[in-house]
Order: structure tokens, then sequence, then C-alpha cells
């Protein structure tokens, strides 16, 4: 998510020089590509459910509109919003809770940031698995559809944005601190 008055390809462009090198994209094609990621945090099921109910508390503000991530929510409810609060009593619908099982899995449908602007679809599903020693988070994002651009150009920048939230969403559970 890029702050407003970005075009799609300025955002695409940031996107992409802020990608780290090591982007793994799970597959890409023409019409939609997918990305994952998994670790396993040192925390009961429960725990990290209820920091992913925070994003305000570890998503990268600079992955939002207001470059703000306390203006960020999530209720996990049936139509629930992952929404932003933006200024002057503007807001973003980033994504809709599609599927909620309590310290199991979260489904939100919700074309992100500079996809936003085009005809797609993207779901990310999120998993929470018991493990030894504590849960195995999975973040999978899926999109498809049409762009104005070719979609195997943003797979690596998404995947980049996905996994640096993930691996914050890690480190908040286990340290307090995104």
């Amino acid at each position: 998510m890029m702050r407003v008055g970005f075009s799609s390809c300025a955002a695409l462009a940031l996107a992409a020089f802020i990608t780290p090198a090591a982007a793994k994209v799970a597959s890409s094609s023409d019409s939609g590509f997918a990305v994952s990621h998994t670790a396993s945090v040192k925390a009961p099921p429960a725990t990290v459910w209820a920091a992913l109910l925070t994003p305000g508390k570890w998503w990268n503000g600079e992955h939002s509109w207001s470059q703000d991530a306390a203006n960020l929510t999530l209720a996990a409810k049936p139509g629930g919003c992952f929404c932003e609060t933006l200024p002057n009593g503007g807001f973003a619908e980033h994504a809709r809770v599609i599927f909620a099982a309590p310290d199991k899995s979260l489904r939100l449908s919700g074309a992100l940031g500079p996809l936003q602007g085009e005809a797609l679809t993207g779901t990310l599903t999120v998993t929470l698995a018991p493990a030894s020693g504590g849960t195995t988070l999975t973040f999978d994002y899926v999109v498809g559809g049409y762009a104005r651009f070719p979609l195997t150009s943003i797979a690596a920048p998404v995947d980049g944005v996905i996994g640096e939230q993930h691996a914050r969403l890690v480190r908040f559970v286990e340290t307090g601190k995104p």
C-alpha cells in the first residue's frame, strides 16, 4: 500500500525498489501469482491470533495510505474490515474478512496497495498451526484478474511486502516490537 496520490506506475516502481533481493514467489503467470511465507513463532496460537487482530501494532506504516500503522484495524467477524482511518473522515478498506476460525485461520479478500485500483482479486489466508514450542504461522496471498501492467512484474514486490508484514508479526509476538 502506498501513499495516496501515487500513480500505479510510481507505486510499482517504489515497491520494486524496496523489495528484498531474496523475495520468493510461489507461482506466477500472466493471469496472477501466489506468494507464501511460513515461520515458527514461540507462542501459542491464541497469542498469535490476538496479535494478528491488532495490525496497528505490527504492520509497517510505510505500506499504508496514511503512513501510520496506528490507523489500521482488523475485525474478525462476518464481513469484518481490515480498514484504515484517513484524515478528514476518509478511510481505506484494504480487505474484507471472509472466513475466521479463531486461533486457526483467517481469510481476507482484497487487492492490497497498488493492486486495489485494478480489476484484481486478492485472497490472503493466514494459518496458525500448533507446533512444538509454539505456532507455525503461514501467510498465503493469491492474486488474479486483469491489470494494466504485467502481473508477473509485481509478484516479487508484493511478495516482499507480504513477507515483511509476516516477519513483523512474528517479531511482535515474540518481542513486543515489530
